[in-house]
């Protein structure tokens, strides 16, 4: 099942035409590589070939070699002597660090929606919860990361910092492919889901301090299974949250 990452329905959709003649080529290559590596066409650790993109794409090197360029400034790819260019692999030390970043932004964010406890973020919020309700009941890990991603995304963009957002996206960017290998196991999403309704009663209830601490809390016990899986190869007890 394709991922769509939500923040791609906030900018209008445009003609092919109008894309090409107000965002420079390098620039739509890279989106391109980047919704593949997102997609998981590409898996960490994986060479990705500036002919291949250029044979695929049908440009030339060029605007490859500068797209390739941005995301290795992303810290989504990596280049290496005699190797060329590889989709990055979080260390253990990057994903911990990520997950801490992530944790203030969302707990910034749950105190502010808690403040405003605005109807169409709860709406939309509810919308998020029954289908992860849903994922749930159907054992569909896919869904419920999907509808998750949205949950978290939501509740960022309600803040109107467009500063925690684009520096949230690129965390979640970062984080997705470690995530993405955690979606075959799904024990432990019953901890989540109960955490995402906490959080939304929070908001109800314009509680901001008990929202900012469930934000906070709900993203370091994810970051703790996921770092446990990926790095402690933990086989006896598999418990990841997206």
């Amino acid at each position: 099942m394709p991922l769509t990452m939500p923040w791609t329905e906030d900018s209008p959709a445009g003609t092919l035409l109008s894309q090409v003649r107000d965002v420079p080529l390098a620039h739509l290559v890279r989106d391109e590589i980047l919704a593949s590596i997102l997609r998981g066409e590409f898996s960490p650790g994986e060479r990705i070939t500036e002919p291949t993109i250029a044979s695929r794409l049908g440009v030339s090197r060029v605007p490859v070699r500068e797209a390739l360029r941005d995301l290795e400034h992303m810290g989504l790819v990596e280049s290496k002597k005699h190797a060329g260019v590889l989709v990055r692999q979080l260390s253990n030390r990057e994903t911990r660090d990520l997950y801490q970043l992530r944790s203030v932004l969302d707990a910034f964010a749950g105190r502010e929606a808690a403040a405003s406890a605005d109807p169409a973020l709860l709406a939309l919020l509810e919308q998020r919860l029954a289908a992860m309700d849903a994922a749930v009941q159907a054992r569909d890990v896919m869904a419920y990361y999907e509808a998750n991603l949205r949950f978290h995304w939501d509740i960022i963009h309600a803040s109107g910092n467009r500063e925690i957002c684009d520096i949230y996206r690129g965390v979640v960017q970062k984080l997705h492919m470690a995530r993405l290998r955690n979606l075959s196991t799904d024990v432990g999403i019953l901890n989540s889901i109960k955490e995402h309704h906490a959080i939304v009663d929070a908001i109800k209830n314009k509680r901001a301090d008990i929202c900012e601490a469930l934000m906070a809390s709900h993203v370091k016990a994810a970051g703790e299974r996921l770092q446990k899986i990926l790095f402690e190869g933990d086989n006896h007890e598999k418990k990841t949250s997206p």
